[in-house]
């Protein structure tokens, strides 16, 4: 949620802000709310401080033996009156909040305006891999192996859905230990957290009400569950509602959790396989900080993410996204992107977002300055270290051998119990 006070001062420059993300903000509407908002909080507070006044004087009135027939009618009626004004006043903060809770986070300044096409690589990790012989796509490949079940699961469960078996299930494992072990390296705490989430959270992490139809909503008895399309969602509502100590920030969390999409792939070429499904595998990580502190949090976000794909030896570009590309909630975002040979594309695998204070704003998630006493918003932000349905992918095109078979990053080996190579298995 935005800063009302900086809409109400800078009308003109968050109207700018917003249409960088091509959002056209007519604030008319809402300033005059927001105005007759501090009309009636200026009522409210008058009228009460004249019935302190006259509820103050009725003992020297009695003692003075005078009638206080109609100091008690006086404060009977302006308590009636503060009735009205606070109904008004709650009709008009819903106004507010209406049209303040549909707006996007801002994007920070040095964001070029736009979407995609003004998305701009700011550095790369190796080179593109070179064959000597004709490169399969990781659909073909993962069938030939027997890494993945694409059949068998459009069977059980429908299109955008696949089963990952023997090696190709171990190998899915391997990746998430692997994440994870190298957070817990790192300092961050882990958590499993629930995978049906209630309006609260998707509204914390600026997913409603604008993305209601994106995640999936269970039916009959209990209609108001979602289930979690990222962990972020759960992570960030960690501390709704809660006010934290400056010295225990940053509080730095990650998660595995399988996520759950509406939206899936279709049957374009970059989108076949598991590049896009209703439901795949991540690990997530979520920082609350101060304000001082969010940028260097977020560049060590990025840094993370990227040391993670550098390990696993693939290679792949980081993008910093112009301000239309951001998500609704996000100020500022990285994509690490890996490169899938057989489509000649890079491909998001993580993305790096600081959201600022905008998640906090909606979730009341603030900490105590040491300094003042005040109570401040905290900053969240979060990257994926890793998503594994592109992941996989990269690693079975960008590892594949002439003969089929694909070889397994080193960093992976020891969570594949030593298997080196995914060949596929001679029929005893």
């Amino acid at each position: 949620m935005l800063d009302l006070n900086r809409i109400k001062e800078q009308p003109e420059r968050v109207k700018e802000l917003l249409a960088r993300k091509g959002w056209d903000a007519d604030f008319t509407v809402l300033l005059a709310h927001m105005q007759r908002r501090s009309e009636l909080l200026v009522r409210i507070e008058t009228v009460k401080a004249e019935n302190n006044r006259l509820s103050a004087s009725v003992p020297a009135a009695k003692k003075e033996g005078k009638d206080v027939t109609a100091l008690f009618a006086r404060v009977k009626e302006n308590t009636a009156s503060i009735a009205q004004v606070e109904h008004e006043l709650r009709s008009v903060q819903d106004k507010i909040d209406l049209i303040v809770e549909a707006l996007p986070n801002l994007p920070d300044e040095d964001l070029l305006a736009g979407g995609k096409e003004n998305n701009k690589p700011i550095r790369t990790f190796g080179t593109k891999p070179a064959f000597a012989f004709p490169v399969k796509n990781h659909v073909d490949l993962c069938e030939s192996l027997g890494l993945i079940d694409y059949a068998r699961g459009a069977k059980i469960s429908g299109s955008g859905t696949w089963i990952y078996t023997d090696l190709g299930a171990r190998l899915e494992w391997a990746l998430l230990n692997f994440f994870i072990a190298e957070h817990l390296a790192d300092g961050y705490t882990m958590i499993l957290p629930p995978h049906l989430l209630n309006e609260d959270s998707g509204y914390t992490a600026g997913q409603f009400p604008k993305f209601r139809n994106d995640v999936f909503w269970l039916n009959g008895s209990d209609p108001e569950k979602f289930m979690l399309p990222t962990a972020e969602t759960a992570l960030v509502n960690l501390h709704r509602d809660e006010i934290l100590a400056e010295d225990d920030l940053p509080k730095k969390y990650f998660a595995y959790t399988p996520c759950y999409r509406q939206e899936a792939g279709s049957y374009r070429t970059e989108e076949r396989g598991m590049v896009r499904g209703y439901q795949f595998n991540k690990v997530e990580m979520v920082q609350y900080t101060t304000e001082e502190t969010s940028d260097a949090a977020f560049d060590e976000l990025v840094e993370k993410a990227e040391r993670l794909v550098r390990k696993l030896g693939l290679h792949f570009q980081t993008s910093k996204l112009a301000a239309g590309d951001c998500s609704h909630a996000m100020a500022r975002t990285y994509d690490i992107e890996v490169w899938i040979p057989s489509m000649g594309i890079y491909k998001e695998v993580s993305s790096a977002s600081n959201a600022r204070d905008y998640q906090a704003r909606r979730g009341k998630i603030r900490y105590r300055d040491k300094a003042t006493g005040k109570t401040r918003f905290c900053h969240t932000l979060n990257a994926s270290g890793l998503a594994t349905s592109r992941i996989f992918p990269a690693i079975v095109e960008q590892y594949q051998q002439a003969d089929g078979s694909v070889r397994v990053p080193d960093v992976l080996i020891p969570f594949m119990g030593g298997v080196t190579v995914l060949s596929k298995k001679v029929a005893k």
